[in-house]
């Protein structure tokens, strides 16, 4: 399904060396009604990223003059762009590559040769920005929703966290996490379940993924990551949010 063009097109930064890629990408990304501009290195992709602020980048990682990794890495770094998320598009394969992409911020991993169908599916997923539906549990004197859970609020409409009265800067990924889990506290949610309401779509995805995505997120939200109270892993299932009641006062 098309975008709705009476809005203004999201923004798209392609940084990819492989033209043929670049304008495959082009090509069913802008059908698809999204405005795409790319960069054939790290350094321009990087420097493009900070002046424009696309809304989502598409990153190779073998790039030159300076590499995927490299450029995710400053990006996530960087409080202008720290929350735009970031697709990684690489000929890496192994394991220990998509963890290490993830781990520096990275919210997707694709492999190439890739499917252009499940590739636009995967954007239009990260780039959708409406509220999935979950009810919320108080709301503010102008009626905004709001989660409150010990020393976490979460608003949705703002997309903003506040952890113990401080802003939290969380990638998209990692907000949509927290509102999942906030909005379901004290149910236990897989990590099949996490990635399809999450990452929106059907895939093979390595459930890994989510796991990254939640270390990440409890060194933001727990006071003590190594102990979490908030976000509790139960093994070989997945992860649950602590009911209020369990929490410390």
């Amino acid at each position: 399904m098309k975008l709705d063009h009476t809005r203004i097109p999201h923004s798209i930064l392609v940084v990819e060396d492989e033209e043929d890629i670049v304008n495959l990408l082009v090509f069913h990304l802008e059908r698809e009604g999204y405005r795409v501009q790319s960069c054939s290195s790290g350094t321009s992709g990087l420097q493009h990223a900070l002046e424009d602020l696309p809304d989502l980048i598409i990153l190779d990682i073998m790039l030159p003059e300076m590499d995927g990794l490299q450029v995710c890495r400053r990006l996530r770094s960087n409080p202008k762009t720290q929350t735009i998320p970031i697709m990684i598009l690489s000929a890496r394969r192994e394991e220990l590559d998509k963890v290490l992409g993830l781990e520096l911020g990275a919210d997707d991993y694709m492999v190439k040769p890739f499917s252009v169908r499940e590739l636009v599916a995967r954007v239009r997923a990260m780039l959708r920005r409406l509220d999935p539906g979950i009810p919320s549990k108080e709301t503010t004197r102008d009626d905004e929703a709001v989660l409150v859970l010990g020393d976490i609020c979460l608003y949705p409409e703002r997309h903003q966290v506040l952890v113990r009265g401080e802003v939290c800067e969380l990638t998209h990924k990692e907000f949509a996490l927290l509102n999942l889990l906030m909005a379901n506290a004290g149910k236990v949610l897989t990590r099949d379940v996490l990635l399809q309401r999450v990452w929106g779509y059907e895939t093979e995805i390595d459930t890994r993924t989510v796991d990254v995505h939640i270390r990440y997120l409890r060194r933001k939200v727990e006071e003590d990551p190594a102990h979490p109270c908030y976000i509790e892993t139960i093994r070989g299932v997945g992860y649950r949010f602590a009911r209020a009641e369990s929490l410390k006062p």
